[in-house]
């Protein structure tokens, strides 16, 4: 490349990484970096963050930082790089002796680019002052929602990140995540002393991901149903507990699942397992609670379930923005049942945290719960708690394509009131649901639950929507769940004006939710499918096939090679000599001089390609 190129982003842009145009920020951003300003960049995932630092290293001189979390995600960075023809490495704690010292070596001799580094290891003992002494271009600080003690993977060392301008003076900060919401925001310029800092902040809008909520109706049935029409992809189900990650692990093994558990309880051992796996490119499921996901580069994630209610829309926004890193249609489905509701809010309430900062959770936590009960458009409801405004309705959430109507159930919620107080506020849901449909059950009988004047008031109606009214309500926070046997009681403030007729409650009609889902779910099969024409079928799987090789010879997750998008790109357009894979999105010039003979092979012997001697001659 000549020294003009070198230095230009759009140049670096086309030869390095395959792309002839910007998207979104990226441009104002990339140019913003050029000039040296510290810069706040929150962009969702999927939308080309990482180019917004990676760029403006390679162009500027010296080596640039790169503060990552994580060391799997560290290694995939560098390998990513080294791909693309970038010297880039990774300082942390797994290094061998030899490694560190060869590290060094080319730290000292300047050959490294970009430097992948913690914040604990950057900030140990005489690390920072010794990196000090080379030529720093920028510092990208990844995944910055860590810095904030709002937000869901909040880690202290970045706090102390505030610190880099005295080792580092003069030099450019970019915080990037993404998701932050506006306090978080606020926060994270704040603890990294960033006050003077530019922001910029895309729209959190990802089209490409399907947003779906609904009741738990059989847990397992319902899992099952969503996954099997993903089972030749990667998913991920969150669950709340560990002990829950692998009681479903091992019931969807039974089913013929590849699933593996994945939680903080786990053996380094144990866990570097299950990433391998997941980093291989194989169909599974990873069952997993929070521990699992930050940093997980995989773009082919086509399903993202939680079996538990998230702690807030950031965490949720963040754990769903795992599913298509790739930009292809995938699906995100939140399943949850009234005690999942009752036992995040009591959670929170035994939390030891300031009054604050349990105020601003559960605030969040309302949010998030909202969301799950709305039935407006939820790509709405949700870009709303990022302080976004969405027009119109998106098309990709199930209530734009199912709407569900709301109905005056103020009379049934006052016959579930009233069965509430009579039975002296000390039974469950199964209790009160029997006495409103006039069931004599053994446990009705046992209390004389009979002879309440409520007894068989609500029998015209299923213990399917009695449940679901008494979940509606316990999400409006008009009933509440109480203790281990959870006992239905009454929030007084609320349930006053209810029960004098002063207040009308709406609610939602679910008679038909969960046959209209399930047939949905199984409808995302061949939607979620990259698009390529039969007759190219052979192709596309003969490329995946040199991919796979080619990563397990270099020992990189084969999404480093190169992405599906690309083989679909392949498979399309079908170029036919060197010349013309320079026009294929994401295949830079590194990697068309590494893959691209290989390549124009495999397209030759399906008879896509120029024989060898036109090409030679058409070189």
């Amino acid at each position: 490349m000549d020294v003009e190129k070198r230095h230009d982003p759009r140049g670096v842009l086309e030869t390095v990484f395959g792309y002839s145009s910007f998207r979104g920020l990226q441009e104002e951003v990339v140019f913003a970096a050029m000039q040296g300003q510290d810069l706040l960049v929150v962009m969702p995932t999927g939308s080309g963050k990482s180019l917004c630092y990676q760029l403006p290293i390679l162009c500027r001189e010296g080596m640039g930082l790169v503060i990552s979390p994580l060391i799997a995600l560290m290694n995939d960075q560098v390998a990513a790089m080294r791909q693309l023809g970038i010297e880039a490495a990774a300082l942390h704690s797994e290094l061998e002796a030899d490694e560190l010292g060869t590290l060094r070596d080319q730290l000292r001799r300047d050959e490294i680019k970009i430097l992948y580094i913690s914040p604990e290891r950057l900030l140990a003992s005489g690390v920072a002052s010794w990196l000090g002494r080379r030529q720093i271009s920028l510092i990208a600080i990844d995944e910055a929602h860590c810095v904030s003690v709002w937000g869901h993977d909040f880690r202290p060392d970045y706090r102390e990140l505030a610190r880099l301008p005295g080792y580092f003076p003069g030099v450019p900060r970019l915080a990037l995540t993404a998701t932050a919401d506006p306090n978080s925001q606020k926060d994270i310029l704040a603890s990294l002393d960033m006050r003077d800092a530019r922001e910029f902040v895309s729209s959190f809008h990802r089209p490409n991901l399907h947003l779906a909520a609904r009741p738990k109706n059989a847990e397992i049935a319902d899992l099952l149903a969503i996954l099997k029409a993903h089972e030749k992809h990667a998913s991920i189900v969150y669950c709340g507990t560990r002990n829950k990650t692998e009681v479903i692990a091992e019931k969807l093994q039974k089913q013929g699942f590849v699933a593996l558990p994945f939680h903080a309880g786990l053996s380094s051992q144990e866990k570097r397992a299950v990433l391998t796996r997941f980093r291989s490119g194989e169909p599974l499921v990873v069952v997993a609670t929070i521990a699992f996901g930050m940093g997980i580069d995989r773009p082919d994630v086509r399903c993202v379930v939680h079996l538990d209610m998230p702690a807030s829309p950031e965490a949720y926004y963040q754990q769903i923005g795992r599913a298509g890193r790739d930009g292809e249609r995938s699906q995100t489905y939140l399943l949850y049942g009234m005690e999942d509701i009752a036992r995040a809010r009591y959670w929170l309430d035994q939390s030891a945290a300031p009054e604050e900062a349990r105020a601003i959770a559960r605030n969040r936590l309302d949010a998030m719960i909202a969301f799950a009960e709305t039935t407006k458009c939820r790509t709405q409801q949700l870009l709303a708690c990022f302080g976004e405004d969405f027009e119109g309705k998106c098309g990709h959430c199930d209530n734009c394509q199912r709407p569900l109507n709301l109905f005056d159930a103020s009379i049934p919620v006052q016959k579930a009131l009233s069965a509430i107080y009579r039975m002296g506020q000390r039974f469950g849901a199964t209790q009160v649901v029997s006495v409103l449909r006039g069931r004599l059950t053994t446990a009705v009988a046992a209390h004389a639950h009979q002879h309440l004047t409520v007894f068989g008031t609500g029998k015209d109606e299923t213990e399917k929507w009695w449940r679901s009214l008494l979940r509606q309500l316990v999400a409006h926070n008009i009933i509440m769940l109480d203790g281990e046997h959870k006992v239905l009681k009454l929030n007084g403030q609320e349930v006053r004006p209810i029960l004098r007729g002063e207040r009308a409650v709406m609610l939602k009609d679910e008679r038909d939710l969960h046959k209209a889902a399930s047939r949905a779910a199984m409808s995302e099969r061949v939607l979620s499918e990259l698009t390529v024409a039969e007759e190219d079928a052979p192709i596309f799987e003969a490329l995946r096939n040199f991919r796979k090789e080619e990563a397990r010879r270099q020992n990189i997750p084969p999404y480093l090679v190169f992405h599906d998008a690309v083989i679909a790109a392949l498979c399309a357009e079908k170029p036919p000599d060197m010349s013309a894979l320079e026009h294929i999105r994401g295949l830079g010039n590194n990697k068309i001089a590494r893959y691209g003979q290989q390549i124009l092979d495999i397209l030759r012997a399906h008879g896509r390609a120029l024989p060898r001697e036109l090409e030679a001659e058409a070189g």
